[in-house]
């Protein structure tokens, strides 16, 4: 192993919309907990641009409170919550080069994948995150503590192990197909929450709802005294009654992971209903209800979880971006029986390279797919599984427009907390549309990828659009924000001089990258030569 530098190239945010190439800034020393990872690649993802323009108002930038010692908080160098200048970067593929006397799960030599969201440190609205209120990758070596990376209730890591077979892009790259995955997996709850806190608003029974799954408090409250519980959370909210005035502020006090169920007794909801679409993606708050008048109907059509279903009519809006080719491929690999696919977008030459990546793979396994430019032809109502990629209210408000009786509608763009958009909650009452959305994924999310990957079922590098070293960050990130770039953008630190390559100019910039290309796709002898272009 060469030596550790004291200083390094970095990216580094240091206020709303403000970010720095610094080619000085120091490494920091390890601690008796802490390993050296240095970085082999990091991937640039949608969710930094969030980060870039809250800053320290997002709720994975503030100070940490629960789940560790938080004198041990001090200790670690790399913890940068609130206002400190931060290194972002939650997609990377790393090496640990040295490690502290006290840690035990991991050793010198581990090549590893790092699971950002460190649930088990909670903040006031969010958890610990790399690359968020602890610096990530995007740097050539970043310091993490093994309390942070290791939950001391079940000893789940968030650094997996993966082997040194397949390339650096294709490991770093499981973190995003990782959350596209989480959105399908994530556990839903069809019932109130056990120990919870459940408003009840208007004249109704819930003694049978209650019955099971028993709430820790329950508070009932006429519709004209809503206003009284201003700053209050519940769980659960059942309402009996069909006023959109009622159900927006209600909707104000529904917490994390909160279920609103709306139960009509035969009345209507008179107007569309204005709704933080925002909260759906990142506080996971969902709404059910029925048309008629026992509450326990409205939470009994929730799916247990956003899976593909046998004979499902599938339609993905966005589909031609970095993240709609992960769902339209998981779609047609899923083995889902009967399923059909529609991928959209606006560009048909997007469209044309969603067609040459997912197309034969489709072909192949006999699932029809329709591609889409709804510029031209706009989808018709019917969509029994929807998943929208773009992050516009007005769009997911349309995916629900279209949505068949029982149907899933996945708000899986990430749309920030505080959006609020116009929804006909009365069609997703009736129809019994389960809109859901989810933020981040689970280690068992990444442990599924990659066991696709080692079983040949997917290569996440049919998402590579472009790689490039430090000098490219600012032409990489605009390209996100910007929605210019056809797929996903790797990042190798080390190569300082490196400006933003997409895989379709490397004939042009780096023909001895090129020529290991394998029909323009990335591989482990691309990776090889791009790396030999630095020594």
């Amino acid at each position: 192993m060469s030596e550790i530098p004291t200083t390094q190239h970095a990216i580094q945010i240091v206020g709303a919309d403000e970010v720095i190439v610094n080619p000085n800034k120091s490494v920091d020393p390890v601690g008796p907990h802490q390993m050296m990872l240095q970085v082999e690649a990091c991937g640039i993802c949608f969710s930094d641009t969030k980060l870039l323009h809250a800053f320290d108002n997002h709720p994975r930038k503030s100070e940490v409170v629960a789940g560790i010692d938080l004198d041990a908080l001090a200790e670690i160098p790399s913890y940068k919550p609130g206002s400190a200048p931060v290194v972002p970067g939650h997609e990377p593929v790393c090496r640990i080069i040295e490690v502290g006397e006290k840690v035990t799960h991991f050793k010198v030599g581990d090549r590893v994948l790092v699971q950002a969201d460190w649930k088990h440190l909670r903040t006031a609205k969010s958890n610990g995150a790399f690359g968020y209120n602890f610096d990530g990758a995007l740097q050539e070596y970043v310091v993490v503590d093994e309390r942070c990376v290791v939950n001391p209730a079940d000893g789940e890591e968030f650094l997996i192990h993966v082997s040194d077979a397949p390339s650096a892009a294709a490991v770093g790259l499981i973190e995003p197909w990782a959350t596209v995955e989480g959105s399908y997996a994530w556990a839903e709850r069809n019932h109130v929450a056990d120990g919870g806190r459940l408003l009840v608003v208007g004249e109704g029974c819930v003694e049978e709802l209650t019955a099971e799954h028993v709430p820790g408090e329950v508070v009932r409250v006429a519709a004209s005294e809503v206003a009284s519980l201003e700053g209050q959370e519940f769980d659960d909210i059942v309402y009996f009654g069909a006023s959109a005035e009622v159900i927006e502020a209600l909707a104000a006090l529904l917490g994390t992971r909160g279920t609103f169920c709306v139960v009509l007794g035969g009345e209507r909801i008179e107007r569309k209903v204005s709704l933080d679409i925002g909260r759906v993606h990142y506080d996971f708050i969902r709404f059910c209800g029925t048309t008629g008048s026992d509450p326990r109907e409205g939470y009994a059509w929730i799916p247990a979880n956003g899976d593909l279903r046998e004979n499902d009519k599938i339609a993905i809006i966005g589909a031609a971006g970095p993240m709609g080719q992960m769902h339209t491929m998981r779609a047609v690999t899923s083995g889902v029986a009967g399923i059909t696919v529609a991928g959209t977008d606006l560009s048909d030459e997007r469209l044309e390279g969603l067609r040459s990546v997912v197309g034969p793979v489709a072909e192949a396994r006999n699932v029809p797919l329709e591609i889409i430019n709804t510029s031209t032809t706009p989808l018709e109502y019917g969509y029994t599984h929807v998943s929208c990629m773009v992050p516009v209210p007005a769009l997911v408000s349309q995916a629900i427009d279209l949505a068949a009786e029982d149907s899933i509608v996945n708000a899986f763009a990430g749309i920030p907390a505080g959006t609020f958009g116009e929804f006909d909650l009365q069609g997703i009452i009736e129809r019994r549309i389960f809109v859901l959305g989810t933020s981040g994924s689970d280690v068992s999310d990444m442990r599924t990828v990659l066991r696709k990957i080692e079983e040949g079922i997917i290569d996440t590098t049919i998402s590579l659009y472009a790689v490039t070293g430090m000098a490219g960050f600012v032409d990489a990130i605009n390209a996100v924000m910007n929605r210019t770039s056809g797929g996903k953008i790797m990042v190798f630190p080390m190569l300082h001089d490196l400006g933003l390559t997409p895989l379709s100019e490397m004939a042009e910039k780096l023909p001895e990258v090129a020529a290991k290309l394998d029909n323009g796709l990335w591989t482990k002898a691309a990776e090889e030569a791009l790396l030999a272009t630095a020594k």
